[in-house]
């Protein structure tokens, strides 16, 4: 089978915009530099034709093919490329369709494995039909199901959610991106000394706080759309074995989340969607995130009532009510040093200032020591929110203040138990207990902790575990055999180990 013909033309604009800069050279210097300027410009068209029938060849050399047992792809211009992916190793058949694509009636289709931290194949473009054929003729493949059997799994969906336009809004207001803030520190350079030209009478320290302010809010605007762009028209179904979800405006996102990969989910309620009453949710797979966002962890549910996300992180992973264990008292004494550590530094910093420069600040130097007051607030907030629990088939960490984290790992899916103690930890008889997974993209990152817990009980707690996750993977194994078999009698097959 052959890529969408309409895959040319696409194909040759996107190579061609992403040298676009070098047309614009050509068009400068054909209007100034006339003989030089008509060469550039024969050039760059011979470039575009060049590009063009590169993409022709590819397109006409590019082809799959759906077997009995892989998908099978065979690409490559100069040098030929043939790929089979086994269809027991597919983890999500992923489509997206941005708005050009979708007026041309073309999509693009990643088929991601498991365990990859990479897309294993792209059809670079099909048509709208033959994407979701692909996603069916797959799932179907995937359970062994002959094309001319019965399935023992019909395609049945069940809505588990879809958001509503008060929930959108909503979301655009909690679902800020402070990164974005990030480029306020490169722009403040640039615009100050603009606008002290404009008005001589502002001054570098009167002006700035103005203009901070006007980024900050521009900056919270273009994360606001964004949020809401990305995860406009949200659904969110159930099949047999997996989660299907639709999202998207501008670029339309369409995939599941197989729920066999499932390596933990995740609660996260920032502060303002805390104090509203709302959650988000989240499920993290084996080094995959549908929707190309390439850090293992997808939004199953965007933006909801706190209850009803629970409800849904419990239909995904049936933890039950949970009752947290805190760390100790004196781990809040630990953070209160830590705490006013930073404000010490703060306040030597801007002595420093006063000290050896001629910047005169608008208050007084030892004002950063007013933060002092606040040390036992953000202290005990930080203690609060923390804590661990150990359900009969999970374990569940929680942690943050600013964004708190509510992590749920079964214990089947323990990759790695480490237990730690900084020096400063050391000091108080405290440690950290991490449970890694195998959908963390590197050790620590996004990982389930007890928080600076008794020594004594992190090495207690880490031995638990152990024997939990020795039990739980046992029934695990004695269970997917079980499947394997049943899946195998029904389609008169014989049974592969995964």
């Amino acid at each position: 089978m052959k890529l969408h013909p309409l895959s040319v033309v696409y194909r040759t604009g996107t190579a061609v915009s992403r040298f676009a800069w070098v047309l614009v050279i050509g068009a400068v210097s054909t209007s100034q530099f006339g003989g030089l300027g008509t060469g550039a410009a024969v050039a760059l068209a011979a470039a575009v034709v060049g590009v063009f029938a590169y993409q022709i060849v590819y397109v006409r050399r590019f082809d799959y093919e759906l077997t009995a047992d892989t998908f099978d792809l065979r690409s490559g211009v100069v040098s030929r490329r043939t790929r089979e992916i086994p269809y027991r190793r597919v983890q999500n058949v992923d489509v997206s369709r941005n708005v050009l694509q979708r007026a041309l009636g073309i999509a693009e289709l990643r088929i991601e494995t498991a365990g990859g931290g990479e897309t294993e194949a792209q059809l670079r473009y099909v048509s709208d039909d033959e994407a979701d054929r692909i996603q069916r003729e797959i799932g179907r493949l995937k359970r062994g199901v002959a094309e001319d059997e019965t399935d023992p799994q019909p395609e049945t969906t069940k809505e588990l959610f879809a958001i509503t336009a008060r929930e959108l809004l909503l979301l655009g207001v909690v679902r800020v991106d402070l990164r974005l803030l990030s480029f306020v520190t490169v722009l403040l350079p640039i615009v100050i000394p603009s606008v002290s030209e404009t008005f001589p009478l502002l001054d570098l320290l009167r002006a700035a706080p103005l203009v901070l302010g006007g980024l900050v809010a521009l900056a919270l605007v273009v994360s606001s759309a964004a949020a809401v762009a990305n995860y406009y028209g949200f659904e969110l179904h159930r099949g047999a074995d997996e989660l299907r979800y639709r999202r998207g405006l501008l670029q339309e996102y369409s995939g599941t989340i197989p729920l066999d990969k499932v390596q933990s989910v995740s609660v996260t309620e920032n502060v303002l969607a805390r104090r509203l009453g709302y959650a988000s949710l989240e499920v993290e797979t084996a080094g995959y995130a549908p929707g190309g966002n390439g850090n293992g962890s997808q939004s199953a549910v965007p933006l909801a009532r706190r209850e009803r996300v629970f409800d849904l992180a419990r239909s995904v992973e049936g933890f039950g009510e949970v009752s947290f264990q805190r760390p100790p008292r004196r781990a809040r004494t630990r953070y209160a040093v830590r705490y006013s550590l930073v404000v010490a530094f703060l306040t030597a910093v801007s002595l420093a200032v006063v000290r050896f420069t001629p910047i005169s600040p608008p208050v007084p130097a030892l004002s950063p020591l007013v933060l002092l007051i606040f040390v036992p607030v953000a202290a005990h907030l930080k203690w609060a929110n923390l804590g661990y629990a150990l359900t009969d088939d999970h374990f569940v960490a929680r942690e943050g203040f600013w964004t708190r984290t509510t992590r749920v790992v079964p214990y089947y899916r323990v990759q790695t138990l480490v237990e730690s103690a900084t020096v400063f930890q050391r000091r108080r008889d405290l440690a950290t207990l991490v449970v890694d997974t195998a959908g963390s993209q590197g050790f620590g990152a996004n990982d389930a902790r007890a928080l600076d817990i008794d020594v004594s009980r992190a090495n207690e707690l880490r031995r638990t575990l152990e024997e939990r996750f020795q039990t739980a993977l046992v029934a695990t194994r004695a269970e997917n055999a079980g499947r394997r078999n049943r899946r195998s009698r029904l389609s008169g097959s014989t049974p592969s180990d995964d």
